[in-house]
C-alpha cells in the first residue's frame, strides 16, 4: 500500500483507494494471503493520511541493518520461511542506532565494526490478536571486519544466516518481503 501526492511511475497496475470511510482493519482482513496487488491513496497531504490510517493500530519501533563484509558480501537471515535482514524492537533507554547494532549482533552472533548512515525506514502491518500492528523500522548500513562466522539466533526463529554476493541474490528476491526489497534497492543491491 502506498500513500503519495502523485501517482508513481508504474510497472504494474495500482488500485487507487479513497480515505473517506476507509478502515484499515477491515481492509487487512479482506486481503488475500500473499497478495501481490498494490494499492495507493493519492492525497495532497500524505502525512495526514498516514496518521489517520495508523490511529487504530499499535505502533512498534524497530531497527535493523544491511551488513556488508570486507569481501563485499551481504548478511541475510532465513526466518519464518522467508529471507530477511536482521532487525528488532527498540528497548527502553535505547535509540534506533543502538537498537540496530544490538539486534544485528544478537541475531547473527557477530560484532558490528561500523554503523554508517541511515538508509531508509519501512513500515509493515501484521495482526497481533484482534489489533493490527504497524512496525516502523529504521535501516542502517553496517560493516564488519573480515567475514565472520554467523551464528543464527534460533530462539528468535532464525533458521539460517548467510553471507551472499550481491550478484547471487535470486533466492532472496524470490522469497522475501516488499519492505526488504526496498532496503536492498536503497542499499544498492538491486
Amino acid at each position: 500500500m502506498f500513500i503519495a501526492d502523485v501517482l508513481p511511475e508504474q510497472k504494474e497496475k495500482i488500485q487507487q483507494l479513497e480515505i473517506q470511510d476507509f478502515d484499515l482493519q477491515t481492509f487487512y482482513k479482506k486481503l488475500k494471503n500473499g497478495s501481490k496487488k498494490s494499492y495507493i491513496f493519492i492525497t495532497k497531504k500524505p502525512e495526514e493520511t498516514f496518521k489517520k490510517l495508523k490511529k487504530d493500530c499499535e505502533v512498534i519501533k524497530a531497527a535493523g541493518g544491511l551488513v556488508e563484509s570486507v569481501n563485499g558480501n551481504y548478511l541475510f537471515i532465513f526466518r519464518n520461511k522467508k529471507w530477511d535482514l536482521p532487525k528488532g524492537k527498540l528497548e527502553d533507554g535505547e535509540n534506533m542506532k543502538e537498537t540496530a547494532v544490538r539486534e544485528v549482533e544478537e541475531e547473527c552472533g557477530i560484532k558490528v565494526a561500523k554503523r554508517e548512515k541511515k538508509l531508509c525506514k519501512t513500515y509493515h502491518v501484521y495482526p497481533n490478536g484482534s489489533k493490527l500492528v504497524i512496525k516502523k523500522t529504521n535501516w542502517y548500513k553496517m560493516k564488519v571486519k573480515g567475514e565472520p562466522k554467523l551464528i543464527p539466533q534460533k530462539e528468535e526463529g532464525i533458521d539460517e544466516a548467510v553471507w551472499l554476493d550481491k550478484n547471487h541474490l535470486s533466492k532472496v528476491i524470490k522469497n522475501t518481503f516488499p519492505s526488504i526489497m526496498d532496503v536492498m534497492r536503497v542499499g544498492g543491491l538491486l
